[in-house]
């Protein structure tokens, strides 16, 4: 049983855990019926518009359909709002791009701006592989050096069961500010070679050194966390049971509609860094109710990813309770709380580190299960601001969007406002700043090999 249960406020404003009656509600930034893109030329009709690169121009690859153009990912920085768009249907327009804060007081349903161009997100009309395009992302990250991260999957997801791979998936590190790429790492041959399941990335590094940054991508379909090292130029993969899905939570019933996904591991969140400069890296299967951590100090050694055999650096943490899989989370250490996007319950959920990690120690923060279809990512900025995007993929999926409404959306509030009054708030993290008290981080260096 939850702590805290759920108030029904009114059809239009957003439910409200029972604990956060006096808390600040999430206000909608953005919203909108369907994405439309500056800067594209329409061709034939409104409802085709390319990217041409000159008058003559006739690439119908990038033909847009406004219809399929399903946004998955939000990230803030200084200003601006990347919002992604993967190519897993036809007619996307832009895979990576942005809106600008604030929103224009009349306007809030504004046109995405390709970021850094419009070129670099247009496809060949080949579909020839080239290094400087962006061919589909799910999410960004922006890291503590103010560099803008992503997986681009190579991929285009469609048509169903001939899928095509463009080029290897590939991790990309962006200026944000002028969209200078700083680098780009392409999958090795050694690596997994399809896009299917790269769908985040979480960045691990400190301002004072920003070369020896390490980024952690999960892979849902193939069920593996890839670790790359900034420094070395190189990535690495690692295996476990707990990256997979749970069979018993794979039932989904949500606006009306029954369905079973099978998600591995999804998403992943970091933990402050310890006296020895390692952190807890958390991390949890969408089709799970389970979190999970381990040490970035074994992730970080290339050796130990070669191990049949891990020992117990892998770790569950606990139980959320019924009904919590999530898609993204993040552990915001400003407050010790860690937020999750409760994609079956359309909620954003928490956990506070103060506490051991069970149902009872878990909250709904904020439900809607009309406007908060499928909270798709979720973020916790730099000045303390949660940003979510949600975007009714379910409805999208199994039966048909409506565009006379608004199916997509944008939401912020103060993460510390947002938790007052539920059992969440613990007046910020205990000085472990570890989530759960069940578990205890090992300092002792483990062996390379078992």
């Amino acid at each position: 049983m939850f702590f805290c249960a759920i108030l029904f406020v009114s059809l239009i404003n957003v439910e409200i855990g029972q604990g956060q009656r006096n808390g600040q509600q999430m206000e909608e930034v953005f919203r909108w019926k369907q994405m439309g893109y500056e800067g594209l030329q329409g061709l034939n009709s409104p409802d085709s518009i390319t990217f041409p690169s000159n008058e003559n121009d006739t690439d119908t690859i990038s033909d847009f359909n406004a219809y399929n153009n399903i946004p998955m990912g939000v990230e803030h920085f200084q200003g601006k709002l990347f919002v992604t768009v993967p190519r897993r249907f036809p007619g996307v327009a832009s895979s990576l791009n942005y809106v600008d804060l604030p929103p224009n007081s009349v306007n809030k349903s504004p046109l995405l701006k390709p970021f850094p161009d419009v070129q670099t997100n247009k496809l060949d009309v080949n579909l020839q592989a080239d290094s400087r395009k962006i061919v589909s992302v799910y999410r960004t990250r922006l890291d503590e050096c103010n560099r803008l991260w992503f997986v681009d999957t190579g991929l285009l997801e469609y048509p169903v069961g001939n899928l095509t791979q463009v080029q290897p998936p590939s991790i990309w590190v962006m200026n944000p500010e002028t969209g200078a790429t700083l680098r780009r790492f392409e999958f090795p041959a050694t690596m997994e070679q399809r896009g299917n399941g790269v769908a985040s990335i979480t960045v691990d590094v400190s301002s004072r050194n920003c070369d020896d940054a390490f980024a952690y991508v999960p892979d849902l379909f193939y069920n593996r966390m890839y670790v790359y090292s900034y420094r070395q130029n190189k990535a690495w993969t690692f295996v476990h049971n707990y990256f997979r899905m749970d069979p018993f939570q794979g039932d989904f019933n949500v606006v009306g509609l029954q369905y079973q996904w099978d998600d591995g591991i999804f998403s992943i969140t970091l933990g402050p860094r310890q006296n020895d400069g390692f952190r807890d890296v958390y991390f949890h299967p969408m089709i799970s109710i389970n979190e999970f951590v381990v040490s970035s100090r074994v992730l970080q050694n290339e050796e130990n990813a070669d191990r049949v055999w891990h020992g117990d650096d892998f770790r569950l943490l606990g139980n959320r309770g019924p009904g919590t899989q999530s898609a993204m989370h993040q552990l915001d250490l400003s407050t010790g709380v860690m937020f999750f996007s409760e994609i079956g319950r359309n909620a954003i959920g928490c956990i506070s580190s103060a506490k051991p990690l069970n149902s009872q120690s878990h909250a709904i923060l904020v439900q809607d299960n009309e406007r908060m279809v499928y909270p798709a990512d979720l973020k916790v900025d730099s000045e303390g601001t949660l940003w979510v995007l949600s975007n009714t993929m379910p409805r999208y999926i199994y039966s048909q969007l409506n565009t006379a409404e608004f199916n997509f959306r944008i939401w912020r509030v103060s993460a510390r406002e947002l938790i007052k009054g539920t059992v969440c708030d613990t007046n910020g993290p205990p000085e472990s700043g570890r989530i759960g008290n069940n578990y205890r981080h090992r300092n002792s260096k483990p062996p390379n090999r078992f």
